[in-house]
């Protein structure tokens, strides 16, 4: 089910919103739930827009967005600013690709339904519909990328499924590397994330044989976390040396593959930056056959 369903109307609620009114005390003036459904009505019609406001911002968005079908006052009050400038992130228009959302809570839904671009064009945001946790993508021009600006080495290729206009397309060099960074107060307090490298390879030709075994990385002032990757799903066999544990790519819904580069905790709070990346370790040969889309950073699902 849906976390957040509009509802739309005025009047008297549904009988979802009644059940909803006697479970939820906390999250609508004191008395309602004693007082009859039409009364209590009557009753929130007289108290002023700005203090509904306020106690709806107590709540939750998915209170608030179930309010909104209580009555045309509480409507007004679930539908302003005040309510969910609580609930969205701190952006400013300018920060947003134009246009902007006409309202606080059109950019929520906005977040929640797509990523969102933000204004230099390099990084997009969203809502992750579970947690709410704020996710980004680092496109390949916001990274550091060993070699990027030498032609003869990454080409700037255009890009027809992606919210970025440019992807990298390697092609040739015998060092790979990728770094990519983002200050922890831009992520969601008290959440787990996951970073993941998006990619594709170009043709049928097994990655792994040229790129081998590479060594992801995940650094915060806490710790430095790294594992083994591979950029093909099933080459080479689990049984060769190292290939057992080493993480394996999966195939996205938008046609990219995404490998986890590794997780982190952001308590909130915490100053500085996490940093990603992904290096080869002994595989010197030449590498080539991969366009790289960006680092993703998602908050890690429950189960």
């Amino acid at each position: 089910m849906d976390p957040f369903p509009v509802w739309s109307g005025y009047g008297p609620a549904p009988s979802d919103c009644r059940r909803y009114l006697r479970a939820s005390p906390g999250a609508f003036p004191s008395g309602i739930q004693e007082i009859g459904f039409d009364r209590a009505n009557d009753e929130i019609g007289r108290l002023p827009e700005e203090l509904l406001s306020a106690v709806l911002a107590k709540t939750t968005a998915r209170d608030a967005s179930r309010a909104a079908a209580v009555s045309q006052p509480f409507r007004a009050a679930a539908d302003s600013d005040a309510v969910w400038t609580c609930f969205v992130p701190a952006l400013t228009d300018e920060e947003l690709e134009a246009p902007a959302p006409r309202s606080k809570k059109e950019l929520f839904f906005l977040l929640l339904e797509r990523p969102v671009l933000l204004q230099d064009g390099l990084m997009a945001m969203w809502l992750d519909r579970e947690t709410l946790a704020k996710c980004y993508m680092l496109s390949a021009r916001k990274l550091f990328i060993a070699s990027g600006d030498m032609p003869q080495h990454w080409s700037w290729i255009p890009l027809s499924d992606s919210r970025f206009s440019q992807g990298a397309q390697l092609i040739r060099v015998t060092w790979f590397e990728i770094q990519g960074q983002i200050h922890r107060t831009m992520l969601s307090p008290n959440s787990t994330y996951v970073a993941y490298l998006v990619f594709k390879p170009v043709g049928d030709y097994p990655l792994s044989t040229m790129f081998g075994i590479l060594r992801a990385s995940v650094r915060t002032e806490e710790a430095n976390l790294f594992r083994d990757v591979l950029l093909d799903e099933h080459w080479p066999p689990r049984r060769w040396r190292g290939c057992d544990v080493a993480e394996r790519p999966r195939l996205r819904a938008d046609g990219w593959k995404e490998v986890e580069l590794g997780q982190f905790y952001n308590a909130g709070g915490e100053d500085g930056e996490v940093s990603f990346g992904l290096m080869e370790t002994n595989q010197r040969g030449v590498k080539a056959r991969l366009i790289l889309h960006g680092i993703e950073i998602r908050c890690l699902k429950s189960g």
